[in-house]
């Protein structure tokens, strides 16, 4: 159970890198979109640690 959760947070945690970067790519980037998608990818990272 816990190495299933583990790999399910670094799968969110790779999706949500993946849209920042795709965020970043845009002509004009929304630096509220990306800031919210790094405080999700924090929390994720957050959570990861106590595994």
């Amino acid at each position: 159970m816990e190495q299933s959760h583990v790999s399910a947070l670094q799968l969110k945690h790779a999706g949500i890198e993946r849209q920042i970067q795709e965020e970043l790519s845009r002509p004009l980037p929304d630096p509220v979109t990306i800031q919210t998608l790094k405080k999700r990818k924090l929390r994720i990272k957050e959570e990861l640690t106590h595994f």
